[in-house]
């Protein structure tokens, strides 16, 4: 006869070491190591708060094989940090991104070299996107009841299968751990892989949330209450060297409605940096069409 609650846990403890091929111990600060996910065969994918040192990295792997380590790239704005091996000894990270609030999960580590530790519990919420205060934006992220023990930030959180869903980090909210979607952190992995840095829009100005008449919201032709009122531009900035002026009310962008700080922030996206962008605006209660060419924050 079967028992399973043996099944059960038969199959964590094999869902952890699935995940445990991929999880690398990551030994970049002066406290306690913490951990890695395998982004590719010679590639780390890390949390950046985790990683102080800029040179005598060492890396443990799951085979016990210590080796040397190079930052490749780092995001502190997502708090993630790319590690390059100088060699392929890696076996890359198996990843889903179908996650889904109640579902079972696991957080695991590897913070010393004793072996993998874990965690288990459900996903709590799936929220986003939101500012966070190393200056970046998130477009997504996860809220579990894991326990997220001291080394576990870098380290994967995976499903019954042993599949990262995402990458665990406490260096985004104060006193508390989330979970970068692997949709979002491998996107980041990839631009730090080519470019070394993630790019981000700017235009130069500062605005705050304002209501909009209703005879211009009729000529939006949509659903929108809120634009966002231009009370500052920088001298020589993207949005002055294009016309744009204090008092107008940025109400869109490339046909997307910006009715909140985080809506502009979303859409001045690496992909827009450089580009000329349709920035729609209200200006002396008529709708207008401004082109912007979005910069780079620095």
């Amino acid at each position: 006869m079967s028992n399973p609650f043996s099944e059960f846990s038969e199959g964590l403890s094999a869902a952890v070491e699935k995940a445990g091929a991929s999880t690398i111990l990551v030994d970049a600060r002066k406290r306690y190591p913490a951990s890695g996910i395998a982004y590719s065969e010679d590639l780390i994918l890390t949390a950046d708060h985790v990683v102080t040192r800029e040179e005598n990295i060492k890396v443990l792997l799951p085979d016990g094989r210590k080796l040397d380590a190079t930052i490749a790239g780092r995001d502190p704005g997502s708090d993630l940090a790319l590690l390059r091996l100088s060699e392929k000894a890696l076996t890359p990270a198996r990843t889903s991104d179908h996650v889904k609030v109640g579902q079972l999960v696991l957080a695991l580590g590897r913070p010393n070299g004793e072996g993998m530790q874990a965690s288990w519990g459900i996903v709590t919420s799936i929220n986003g996107p939101t500012r966070t205060f190393r200056g970046g934006l998130l477009d997504e992220y996860i809220r579990t009841e894991t326990t997220p023990y001291p080394g576990f930030s870098g380290g994967p959180l995976v499903n019954t299968d042993g599949e990262v869903l995402g990458l665990n980090t406490s260096g985004l909210t104060h006193g508390s751990s989330l979970t970068i979607p692997v949709k979002v952190a491998w996107r980041v992995a990839e631009a730090l892989a080519e470019h070394g840095t993630v790019k981000r829009g700017y235009l130069g100005v500062r605005t705050q949330p304002v209501e909009i008449p209703e005879a211009v919201g009729k000529l939006l032709k949509r659903e929108q209450s809120h634009g966002l009122l231009v009370s500052w531009l920088e001298e020589g900035g993207p949005a002055a060297k294009s016309g744009l002026l204090v008092g107008d009310i940025l109400v869109g962008i490339d046909g997307q409605p910006v009715g909140d700080p985080d809506d502009l922030f979303s859409a001045l996206s690496s992909d827009a940096v450089g580009k000329a962008i349709a920035v729609e605006v209200v200006r002396g209660g008529r709708l207008e069409t401004v082109q912007v060419t979005v910069g780079e924050r620095k």
